[in-house]
Formats: structure tokens, sequence, C-alpha cells
């Protein structure tokens, strides 16, 4: 007879669409370095941006399941994307029936409960994909901790491809960053900090930085995560206990791991071997 769920220990899952989960699991390692993670990027079907909600939540549970099957009792959606579209419907809807011991976190709430602290003129700007900025859920979840601040979105569609083409650093890169910066700053010139409120962005860090009007802080979102998982585990020590801690480190891809391992490099800092998988097989 197989364990019960309650039973199993394991690393934490990490989740993405694709490579920029890696800068969330980056922050994790460092703040958790003992600790045991199982990282799986969906790099066959992203970028989920701009696909519906039913899908992005469809591929998000296939995912979720499979970690799951890893032993994995703790997963972090570190995509903003499976976060806005999938993360309350699991939660509610299927945790309950699917695994009602274990728990899937995201990465906006962490965000939320803490950007109004970095702000000093009460105007934000959210610098996000379609699908993130379409769910509204940053100026819904801002809205409970820091009513009084001002939010406003951009659509930014062209920089994923960008960054998982390994563009950051083109003169075409250029054009598509002040083109949105242009335009967030045009709906609120008075906003004083730019959340990157999607995974893949901190690799334009720097060139976004380049063509900052003077006095605008960019804020990144591994950190933030990474200081909340810490938080969460010491609130949560039963689910703390479940978490292995032998500093071991897994990487997975629904994508060929060669071309895989060579652009996630670029996310994690270092060179990784990942093996490559398909949602839904139950021999992975």
């Amino acid at each position: 007879m197989s364990a019960s769920p309650a039973s199993l220990n394991g690393p934490i899952g990490v989740f993405d669409s694709g490579f920029g989960g890696l800068t969330i699991l980056r922050s994790l390692v460092q703040q958790l370095p003992t600790h045991d993670f199982c990282y799986l990027g969906d790099s066959a079907r992203s970028p989920y941006g701009n696909r519906s909600f039913e899908t992005v939540y469809a591929y998000t549970l296939e995912a979720v399941q499979w970690f799951f099957k890893q032993g994995c009792p703790l997963v972090i959606l570190a995509c903003n994307t499976a976060s806005a579209k999938a993360l309350r419907t699991i939660q509610q809807k299927d945790l309950p029936s699917l695994a009602p011991h274990n728990r899937v976190l995201g990465v906006i709430r962490p965000t939320t409960e803490v950007i109004g602290k970095f702000s000093k003129s009460g105007k934000v700007g959210i610098l996000a994909t379609e699908g993130t900025v379409q769910s509204q859920s940053y100026p819904i979840e801002i809205a409970k901790f820091f009513p009084s601040l001002e939010v406003t979105q951009e659509a930014c569609p062209m920089w994923v491809p960008l960054i998982e083409n390994n563009e950051q650093d083109s003169e075409g890169a250029d054009y598509f960053v002040q083109k949105h910066l242009n335009a967030i700053f045009s709906k609120s010139p008075s906003i004083d900090l730019l959340l990157l409120a999607c995974t893949h962005y901190p690799l334009l860090r720097n060139k976004i930085e380049k063509f900052l009007p003077a006095g605008v802080q960019v804020l990144s979102q591994g950190d933030i995560v990474a200081s909340s998982l810490v938080d969460y585990l010491g609130r949560h020590p039963e689910m703390a206990s479940r978490c292995t801690q032998q500093a071991q480190l897994s990487f997975f891809t629904t994508d060929n791991s060669l071309a895989f391992d060579k652009q996630a490099a670029h996310f994690f800092g270092r060179p990784i071997q990942s093996k490559e998988i398909l949602l839904g097989d139950p021999c992975c």
C-alpha cells in the first residue's frame, strides 16, 4: 500500500512555463540552501502569457499533479501568469480532493503584501504579460494591503520571446523596452516604482534601468518570494518537516533538455542538467 500524502516527504516543487522561474529558484536556494528543490519548466508550451484562463489552468494543474507524484508536499508557482490564472482554482477546487495535506503557493500574494513599502509617491507600475494584466490580480491584491496605492499596468507581450531567444541584450530589445516604458509613464508620469511582474523580466533589468527616468526604482520578485517562503515554513512546522533538506536540486523540462540547459544557465546563474519529461506521462 502506498503512503498517504500526509506522510510523504520530498523536495519543494518550483514550476514555471519555461525559464523565468529559475530566477525565483535562484533566490530560494540562496535563502534555503539546505533544502531540496525540484524545478519543472513547461518549455514545450511556453509562453503562457497569451493563453486563455482555461488553458493555463489545465497546464498548471497537470504540472501540480506531476509534482505531487514526485513526492513534493509543497509547490511554488514561480510564474505570474499561472499564479494569476490558475492558483486560486487549484487551491479551492482541486487541492481538497487531490492532496488535502499538500500546498500550492504563488508569487503574486507575497509581492503585493510588501510593494507599497517601496513607493514614496504612492504610484506604482506593473510590467507583466498580457495574461497577468488581464487577470487584474495585482490591482485586486494590492488594494487589500495598500488601498490608497495607485496601480498602473502595462502588458509587454514581446519581452518573454526576446528573452527566451537570448535577445535581451540586442538593439532590437531596446525598441520594445522603450516602447512599454514610454507607454506606462504616459499613463502615470509620477510612478516611482516599477514591479517586474514576470519572472523572465529580471534578465531585462539592466536595459530597463538604462531608459528609466531618474528616481524610479525597479523591483524584482525573487528575494521577496524567497523571504516569504522562509516565513511560511517558520509558521507551518508541519509542512517544514515534510520538506527534505539534503541540498539537492533536480531540473525537468517538457522540451529538449540540451536546449533547455543552455538557456537555463542564463536565468539560474550556473550550469544545470535537466531531464525531459512529458506531462501526463505516468512513467515520469
